[in-house]
């Protein structure tokens, strides 16, 4: 799918970079990578996990298990840099409340909270939200931003926020299509959803994990937010190809579904 762009009334459209595949409905430091490789990061990538040789605890009875049983297999997962995907879209907005949708160990909450914005950061895992205050805490804007433990699949938004984040929410837990509709169910009236997932039709060679449907094309995921109908601006719709490094060196690509849009006053 080649990008296009919204302008009013059709869709018109726009993206990160990750190293595997990820995941978790709960957590995301999205464009991070795991540490010590070169490729995106977290929301919880199943895959990347994998390959780092994390175990995802995938038989645990509930999501703080399994997330929390992966975070304490290492004293640092993720790569600490923020999603790529989140940098280029949103390093123009201006700043107000954001919501990040599973932050993991906090580098996407922490570079908005350096922009400027107040931030509010969810993460099923106190085990990752203990490591990104900690993080948060080495920084001047820490003030800015509120840790939250929550399960999104026990979760009501209210629609408060002027920039929500949904980077690779890709879990087995929590359909993805329940996740983003809760993600958009936050936007407040003008402010701006960002979703960022993995295609399920361009995973990288390596990659372990198969079950293409935790993950969306972009017409699917417009499909299950409705944007044709529902009061929303598309301005970026697409999906994007970027280079990844695979766990043993390798060097491949993989496939990212890139949505924007906003939501009409």
């Amino acid at each position: 799918m080649t990008e296009k762009t919204h302008d009013g009334g059709t869709l018109h459209g726009e993206q990160p970079t990750g190293a595997g595949t990820p995941e978790h409905a709960q957590q995301h430091d999205g464009a991070q990578q795991p540490d010590g490789a070169h490729t995106h990061e977290h929301a919880h990538q199943h895959d990347a996990a994998q390959q780092r040789g994390l175990n995802l605890h995938a038989d645990a009875d509930n999501a703080v298990d399994m997330w929390d049983g992966m975070y304490k297999e290492r004293t640092k997962v993720w790569s600490g840099n923020p999603n790529p995907q989140l940098v280029a879209e949103a390093r123009d907005l201006k700043p107000g409340k954001a919501l990040d949708l599973g932050c993991g160990e906090g580098a996407d909450a922490i570079w908005l909270a350096e922009q400027g914005w107040t931030v509010t950061a969810l993460d099923v895992s106190a085990v990752a939200l203990e490591r990104a205050a900690a993080h948060a805490a080495g920084t001047s804007h820490a003030d800015r931003i509120t840790w939250q433990q929550q399960d999104l699949a026990e979760w009501t938004p209210n629609a408060e926020f002027d920039l929500v984040s949904a980077q690779f929410l890709h879990s087995p837990l929590l359909p993805w299509r329940e996740s983003v509709t809760m993600a958009a169910a936050a936007v407040a009236p003008g402010g701006t959803l960002l979703v960022v997932g993995h295609h399920p039709h361009g995973l990288p060679s390596w990659s372990h994990h198969h079950d293409s449907g935790m993950f969306f094309t972009p017409e699917q995921l417009a499909g299950a937010l409705r944007l044709d109908r529902d009061p929303w601006f598309v301005n970026v719709l697409t999906d994007r190809k970027r280079s990844v490094t695979g766990p043993d060196g390798e060097s491949g690509t993989t496939l990212d579904t890139v949505l924007r849009a906003v939501k009409n006053p």
